[in-house]
This record gives structure tokens, C-alpha cells and sequence, in this order.
């Protein structure tokens, strides 16, 4: 007997054929850098969004939010190894992030650095904070007239709600281990003693931050922690300040990595990392109806809880 399919059956096969093959794709393409070529040329990284630590959650058919640390890593490295990449380029746009996943992409960029490969920093509209963080390792800093930047400076975030909590008559009971355990749970006022220890650790942090640009920008620690007070500097006030070396663009940064790694006037060639992803933005744009409710309810599901990871904003 033959079988009919409704126009809604068809959609749903239709559907399901889309995501197996966005899937694969996704399997295939995961590694985010293009075919080698024989070819030298200039290797670009770009850092957008939030920098956070893990790895990548975007895909095939989500947006990429912000910038996982293990992606960025992976392709320093794979920079620092590829004897086709004469230099790198590190684009960043970002407002910062976590403090440890700053760190250890610097220390990525330093392995660059040390392997004989010069790195350029070119800053969007916004490097600040744990951008700045990693972007002050480069050998030489871009920004805009008007991209923000510095910030340099850490905080724990945490909210408290007990006194609304009190309120609506709801108490929150713990059985914990020790007496700091929920040293920054909501439902409860923090103590003096729980204040001084996190300031400690704020303060730590804080130390570490203003020896790695001491030392990126080669300035006396007692002149970062004169500028490294939370404040954001606009490109022109950031070159008064030393925290940049030069005003310029994109292409301005790209042709002094050119000069660097050796190429002679006109087109730099150029390998950008991270963008194997040839569907991803046709995919997200065409799916609708159907297709982008799943694609986002999926997206719901496996989204990263929030934690209060010292932040370097």
C-alpha cells in the first residue's frame, strides 16, 4: 500500500535530514582551521565576546558566544607550529572575562612569542580588562582612537537576597563541611571574615594582573597600579598612558605583522584560524518556524551555568 506523507511529516524529515548533515559537518569542520596551503602568510586569531574558560559552545547551527580559552589556545598553538605562519595577527574585541582563562591564553601567546613568531594586536571596538590582559603580551598594540580599553582591575560579583527571602517568609538550610563552604551564597549576608579572605584573593589576582602588563608593556609596577584602578582609557589616552604603541585599524596592524614576518609592500596573505564554519551563519539565518525552535530549545538545555569565578572586567 503506498503511504502519504502530510506537508507537516515532510517538514519534520526534511528537519531531521538538515541537522544529521549539520552535524557532521560540525564533526568535520570542529578543528576551525583551513586546508594547509604552500604558502607563508600572516595567521590570524580573533578574540569576540566574553572571554570565558572550556570549550568552544558554539556549532553548526548556534552563534558563537564569546570566546572559549581552549579554542583560542588551540589555535595559538597551532600558529606557533605551522612553519607557514610567519606571524599573528590577534584580533580582539572583547569587555573581558574570567581571569584564569586570560592566563592561560597569554601564556599561549608568550609560547608564540618565544618560538620566534611575532605577535600584532589589533583592538575593536573594545579590549579592556581581561582583554587588555592577554592583548598586553602581544610585541606591538593597535587600537581605534575611540576603542576602549585598560580596565585593568578584578572583582567577585554575588548577590544578596536574603532579606527578600526573609520577606516571603522562605528560609534556605544548609548542611555543609566547613564554615566557608557557601562563603558566596545569596541567601545570606557575607561575614567580615568571608570579606577579607575573597579581598585577599582579589588582591592576588589583582597583583598578578599588574606584573603580567608591567612586564608586557616593560613600565614600573608602581606606574600600572597608577593606571590600574578600573579605568577605561580610549585609544588616544591609552598611547599617552604607554598601554598601546600606535593608533590604527585592522589593516594598519595587519600591514606592520606583514613588515615583521618579512613580506614586502602590498597584499598581505593571510590564513584566518576559527573560520571553518561555511554553513553556520546560512543555516541560523534560514531555519525558522520549527527548525529554530528546536535549534534554540537545544541551545536552552545546554547552556553553561553561571558561577562567581573572579572576574577581570
Amino acid at each position: 500500500m503506498q503511504r502519504s506523507y502530510t506537508r507537516r511529516q515532510l517538514l519534520v524529515l526534511l528537519l531531521a535530514a538538515v541537522l544529521i548533515v549539520a552535524a557532521a559537518l560540525t564533526f568535520f569542520l570542529r578543528g576551525g582551521v583551513r586546508e594547509p596551503v604552500n604558502q607563508d602568510y600572516v595567521a590570524v586569531i580573533r578574540i569576540d565576546g566574553t572571554i570565558y574558560g572550556g570549550q568552544d559552545g558554539g556549532g553548526l547551527l548556534a552563534q558563537q558566544q564569546g570566546a572559549a580559552s581552549e579554542r583560542v589556545m588551540k589555535e595559538l598553538r597551532q600558529a606557533r607550529l605551522d612553519p607557514h605562519a610567519r606571524a599573528v595577527l590577534l584580533r580582539i574585541n572583547s569587555p573581558g572575562g574570567s581571569a584564569a582563562a586570560a592566563q592561560e591564553i597569554a601564556e599561549e601567546v608568550d609560547k608564540v612569542r618565544s618560538g620566534g613568531k611575532p605577535v600584532v594586536v589589533s583592538m575593536g571596538d573594545l579590549c579592556a580588562s581581561a582583554g587588555y590582559w592577554i592583548a598586553c603580551r602581544g610585541d606591538y598594540l593597535f587600537a581605534n582612537s575611540a576603542s576602549m580599553t585598560g580596565s585593568i582591575g578584578v572583582y567577585i560579583d554575588y548577590n544578596n537576597i536574603g532579606e527578600l527571602m526573609d520577606k516571603l517568609g522562605i528560609r534556605n538550610e544548609k548542611i555543609k563541611s566547613g564554615e566557608h563552604k557557601d562563603i558566596l551564597s545569596m541567601f545570606r549576608p557575607m561575614t567580615e571574615e568571608e570579606r577579607a579572605l575573597l579581598q585577599q584573593m582579589v588582591n592576588d589576582i589583582y597583583g598578578q594582573f599588574v606584573r603580567v602588563v608591567a612586564d608586557g608593556r616593560g613600565m614600573d609596577e608602581a606606574k600600572v597600579r597608577s593606571l590600574a584602578d578600573g579605568r577605561i582609557f580610549t585609544g588616544r589616552q591609552a598611547l599617552d598612558a604607554g598601554l598601546i604603541d600606535a593608533l590604527g585599524n585592522y589593516y594598519d596592524a595587519l600591514s606592520y605583522a606583514g613588515s615583521r614576518a618579512g613580506f614586502g609592500d602590498g597584499d598581505v596573505p593571510v590564513r584566518t584560524y576559527g573560520e571553518a564554519r561555511p554553513l553556520a551563519g546560512l543555516l541560523s539565518s534560514e531555519l525558522n518556524g520549527a527548525g529554530s525552535r528546536m535549534a534554540d530549545g537545544l541551545m536552552d538545555r545546554i547552556g553553561r551555568a553561571a558561577d562567581n569565578a573572579p572576574a577581570v572586567k
